[in-house]
Parts: C-alpha cells; structure tokens; sequence
C-alpha cells in the first residue's frame, strides 16, 4: 500500500457481476465518501456500489501440522 493510499483510507467500489469490484475514488473522511456515494447513487441508479475502509494487505500465518 502505497503512502497516498495510506491517507485515504475510505474507498467507494463499484460492485460488478462475478463478485468483481472496480475502484471508484478514495478518500480522507469518511462523510467527504458517503456524500460523493449519494451522487453517485443519484446519477447511476442502476449500478451497485460500497464503501469500504482498507487497512492494506495483511500477510496471515498459517499453522504447521
């Protein structure tokens, strides 16, 4: 995760077909998304979209047997 994308952690996607996802816009707080989500909203009644915080990728460990 790049620094930029550490500063904006609130991100709008755009839910496609296939469990697919598409990157919209990111942004600082968390209202400054919800507000541009309800144009959003407005403006492509049809598509489906969320808001999401991304914390980076995480690196999970996994057990031995």
């Amino acid at each position: 995760m790049t620094y930029q994308q550490q500063l904006n952690p609130w991100v709008i996607h755009k839910l496609l077909p296939n469990l697919n996802q598409l990157t919209v816009t990111r942004f600082r707080r968390r209202n400054d998304a919800e507000a541009y989500l309800k144009v959003l909203r407005q403006t492509q009644p049809q598509s489906k979209f969320a808001i999401t915080f991304d914390v980076g990728q995480t690196d999970y460990a996994t057990q031995a047997e």
